[in-house]
């Protein structure tokens, strides 16, 4: 009896154990089932979303890859911005990617690309990305410089200064004040000679510049040749456009805004402190003369006669608040950018000094020598113009091009995101050797005869000193009728010499605003 028990436990035991096998073998063969399924589905959506990826991916431009946290910043500021940027295009390509912080920046180094990116895509990166700089007193929010281009406030203001106070019936009116202004500087030249004293341009050209534009704003001068205390507006205008230039580790890490680590937005804040009373003062003692009929006609007048006619028609609301902002725009923009020019045209010409007798030979023809340049005269001067496009050329004072994509576009079979910084290195164009025969040497001759070049973009984009484009920079007649007077009129009246043992450098100063790093110092002697 207890024998068949037995067997009877170990049938159960067995069919217990071959259930459990049982259900092991099938828990096994279903698991590898479900495997099998798993992995040919989680294969399909790999493939779907690789066939995806790479038809939505967009292919950005070459560039060196970005480090974590501060990208490229390394590529770019270890030396002069322009500099860098042209050895990475000379690495990479005419076209690069970099990212510079939080900002994507694609940087142009040809004129084949820049021309398709402004003549295709000049609406889709027509705006700039406002600096930490000029946010102080919202700036920015003023500026036309830095309003975005679909902005109707901006569109305003280019209509004024484009149809009011930069046209060729205005700067003909003007003429007498740039007459007179460079007749100053000629006197203030000739003491010089007398006394053996040198000329520092960079600070001469600024003056000049200075009260050639207040006088054409506020109709007076803003600064004295002969004073030589009389620097504080000068030194403020110079003190901001350092300020904008310098590098600002908040345009590119905008978290840090408020900690404001190198103090650029307070210093600029400070400058413009400044600045405004200066032209607040102006504005109330010129509304006092209107009440007193006294009629003076000048770009305050009609900024002002524009103030007293906004009729809620879609007009600009060219309150005090406009006027102060759009004077400071007029003097930043204009003051250094014109003085630098005039230094570096200088500094060419004596060191090439076959180029300096021929425009003294083309200037004692035309004019007479020492005779004084007027405006109907530089139709007459291309040679003058020669020098002024060659200076431009290997010295652009604004050599980087900044602008910010509005919308995303593709360019060169290439993708710009939107909202990443764009710039277009007009430096290194104007040194690239695809397109310029010797472009290190300084050789106005290049654009004599049928090589004449427009600078204004129109022909192509080799020489684009003024910007192009919806950006390109208003004053551009202003300056091309100031500069080549004021730089003949020096040429015309004197021979110059180096102060002492000093020599002719070429090093850059950085900022906004790229001028010579020591000043031309050059004693005048009278013809």
């Amino acid at each position: 009896m207890s024998e068949e028990k037995d067997v009877n436990n170990n049938k159960i035991a067995m069919d217990r154990n071959q259930i459990e096998h049982l259900f092991l073998v099938l828990f096994y063969d279903m698991m590898s089932i479900d495997m099998y399924y798993i992995g040919i589905i989680c294969g399909l959506l790999l493939l779907a979303w690789t066939l995806i990826r790479g038809r939505n991916k967009k292919k950005l431009p070459p560039g060196p890859i970005p480090l974590p946290l501060i990208g490229n910043l390394h590529n770019v500021f270890g030396a002069p911005p322009h500099k860098s940027m042209e050895r990475l295009a000379n690495k990479y390509g005419p076209i690069i990617s970099l990212k510079l912080g939080r900002l994507p920046t694609i940087v142009i180094s040809s004129s084949a690309v820049a021309k398709e990116a402004v003549k295709k895509h000049d609406s889709a990166f027509s705006s700039k990305t406002p600096k930490d700089a000029v946010e102080a007193h919202n700036h920015h929010k003023f500026s036309i410089v830095w309003l975005p281009n679909d902005s109707s406030r901006r569109k305003s203001l280019r209509t004024i200064l484009n149809s009011c106070i930069f046209t060729a019936n205005m700067l003909d009116a003007n003429q007498d004040i740039r007459s007179t202004k460079i007749s100053e500087l000629i006197a203030y030249c000739h003491r010089c000679s007398q006394t053996g004293d040198a000329v520092d341009f960079g600070i001469v050209a600024s003056d000049i510049a200075i009260n050639v534009l207040s006088n054409t704003i506020f109709s007076t001068d803003l600064v004295d040749l002969t004073e030589k205390s009389e620097k504080k507006f000068k030194d403020v205008i110079r003190s901001i456009t350092f300020q904008i230039g310098k590098f600002n580790m908040v345009d590119y890490f905008p978290v840090l805004k408020w900690i404001d680590p190198q103090g650029i937005n307070g210093s600029t804040c400070a400058g413009f402190a400044k600045m405004f009373p200066i032209f607040g003062d102006f504005i109330d003692e010129r509304l006092e003369q209107r009440k007193k009929n006294q009629k003076i006609k000048d770009v305050l007048d009609i900024l002002l006669n524009m103030s007293e006619e906004n009729d809620g028609n879609g007009n600009i609301d060219m309150d005090r608040n406009q006027i102060e902002h759009l004077c400071l725009d007029l003097f930043v923009a204009g003051t250094d950018s014109s003085s630098a020019t005039l230094e570096w045209a200088m500094l060419e010409l004596m060191k090439n000094p076959h180029a300096m007798k021929k425009a003294k030979a083309e200037l004692a023809q035309v004019v007479g020598k020492k005779e004084a340049i007027k405006d109907a005269d530089l139709v007459r001067l291309p040679y003058l113009h020669c020098i002024l496009k060659e200076t431009l050329r290997i010295h652009p004072p604004v050599p980087l091009l900044s602008r910010k994509a509005d919308q995303e576009f593709e360019l060169c079979g290439y993708f710009v995101p939107k909202g990443s910084q764009v710039i277009i290195n007009i430096w290194s164009i104007g040194r690239d050797p695809t397109i310029w025969e010797d472009p290190l040497v300084f050789k106005p001759e290049r654009f004599w005869g049928s090589n004449v070049m427009d600078i204004r973009g129109q022909d192509d984009f080799k020489l684009v000193p003024f910007g192009v484009g919806r950006r390109m920079c208003p004053a551009i007649s202003l300056a091309m009728r100031t500069v080549p007077i004021m730089l003949g009129s020096l040429l015309n009246s004197f021979d110059w010499v180096v102060e002492g043992d000093d020599y002719l450098d070429v090093e850059e100063k950085s900022g906004l605003i790229v001028g010579k790093l020591r000043p031309l110092r050059l004693v005048p002697n009278s013809l």
